[in-house]
């Protein structure tokens, strides 16, 4: 028996590839193909079943296409009901691959058809389970992402509760979790940066899987401080119940090198934006007027589904030389199929060509150190709610880039903004947006609060009640 995880950084995701006596099983794929028919190609493995442990919404999985090219047959739980063919598996309908078996365990909470599959060995013991959304490492699946559910939140996350307790928590101690999602993830809210674990210690570390914790307090403490989910989430769960675009399509439509005029020709067109993925430094020395910046070096995807509000929106972009391919494939990890090419070149052969560029205005923390001191300043913090509750600069105001559409209008044009986040990722992302309807005068401050905390602005750390 070999099982491995596909872990991916930028999106906090896990997909999982069983295999077993010549036959292979791959559970919540990503869009891309290639890294599962590898893996299966190498050990001369048939990929028998495709399992889907619910409809992902902070991702498009790759189920579909992985299926039309290998012929394995798709699994979902029980009141899955998606627009193409698949097996709605029973709840404990065991499936066999090789020597070994899957087992559907029916988990409903985080959505009414999640599932976790537990895995049975050669010799009928069972090894691990595969539970999705449903547990993660130091946290479960928040409950508030079912597609059109008449459910509301709170029946859902009592759903959770009594499926962790009747489903999950009688399962062996020496189980194997192996969970869809791990720390940055905004499927859930207290996640490990650790990928595997016991369940054993799940049980000893996780406060959902408190014994001694009644359904109520586990609905209150599940639902406390969940934000908003992006927008995108329902977009993308409703992809994976739907259908969507070959995958191959999507990334031949986006692969087009476009010289300047080829470039300049299209964004005159009010369809398109530009989306410039190079470093935040970089293009704030300079970049093409009106572009928008979210860096390939970062949580890219997750932020393009937050940024750009219109899943179909049409897409050029400007990467660094090389990178096209990957800018493409993470955008089309999220559903963002309209990329319609790249400058070829990149910014340095607009810059070349003599077109018009734009600057932005960035400070280090110790220039922003002296200002703050010296004159009154207006410090935007973009960072998420709970990072500023933690610890912020005392005279900032929260107005976190997850939420800045919603709120564009509390400010100023005419004031002056200072920007940070805690690297300078996210406020240049910030930045570009806000220049973006209107505002003239922002200033990044470089390296972030991380930056700041090493000068004398004065901070606000968070204090506990039970302190004071």
């Amino acid at each position: 028996m070999k099982i491995e995880q596909l872990y991916t950084g930028c999106l906090a995701e896990a997909a999982y590839y069983i295999e077993s006596n010549g036959e292979a099983a791959i559970i919540d794929p990503l869009r891309e193909s290639e890294p599962y028919l590898k893996l299966a190609n190498e050990s001369k493995a048939k990929v028998k079943y495709i399992f889907e442990t619910h409809f992902h919404a902070d991702f498009v999985s790759g189920h579909i296409d992985l299926a039309r090219k290998t012929g394995a047959k798709m699994v979902f739980g029980p009141t899955a009901n998606p627009n193409y063919d698949v097996i709605i598996a029973e709840d404990e309908q065991v499936f066999e691959i090789g020597d070994v078996k899957i087992k559907v365990l029916h988990t409903p909470g985080h959505t009414m058809e999640s599932v976790t599959y537990l895995l049975i060995d050669e010799k009928g013991n069972d090894h691990a389970i595969f539970t999705g959304d449903t547990l993660f490492l130091g946290d479960v699946g928040r409950p508030d992402l079912a597609i059109k559910s008449d459910l509301t939140k709170e029946d859902l996350a009592a759903l959770l509760f009594k499926s962790l307790r009747e489903r999950i928590m009688p399962l062996s101690d020496s189980l194997i979790v192996y969970p869809a999602h791990g720390a940055g993830s905004s499927c859930g809210k207290n996640m490990s940066s650790e990928t595997v674990d016991t369940l054993g210690n799940q049980k000893r570390t996780n406060y959902a899987l408190r014994a001694d914790m009644t359904q109520e307090e586990f609905v209150k403490e599940v639902l406390t401080d969940i934000l908003p989910p992006p927008q995108y989430f329902p977009l993308n769960a409703m992809m994976n119940k739907n259908g969507y675009e070959s995958f191959d399509d999507v990334m031949h439509r986006g692969d087009r090198a476009l010289n300047v005029e080829e470039f300049k020709e299209l964004m005159e067109n009010d369809d398109y934006i530009v989306l410039d993925t190079r470093h935040e430094s970089e293009y704030g020395k300079g970049h093409i007027p009106g572009s928008w910046f979210i860096g390939l070096d970062g949580n890219f995807a997750m932020w393009v589904g937050v940024v750009i509000r219109d899943i179909k929106q049409k897409i050029l972009l400007v990467t660094q030389e090389g990178r096209e391919g990957e800018a493409l494939l993470r955008l089309a990890r999220v559903g963002y199929d309209n990329a319609r090419g790249y400058l070829e070149g990149g910014f340095d052969a607009w810059a070349q060509h003599g077109e018009p560029t734009e600057t932005e205005r960035q400070i280090s923390a110790e220039v922003f150190s002296k200002f703050h001191c010296e004159r009154k300043v207006t410090t935007l913090d973009v960072r998420k709610p709970g990072e500023f509750e933690a610890e912020r600069v005392s005279d900032a105001i929260s107005f976190p880039l997850d939420f800045l559409f919603e709120h564009i209008d509390d400010l100023d044009k005419d004031r002056t903004y200072y920007l940070h986040c805690a690297g300078g990722y996210r406020s240049m992302s910030a930045l570009a947006i806000l220049k973006n309807h209107g505002f003239k005068n922002l200033i990044n401050i470089n390296g972030g609060f991380d930056a700041i905390k090493l000068t004398d602005v004065p901070r606000t750390a968070y204090v506990c009640p039970s302190t004071l």
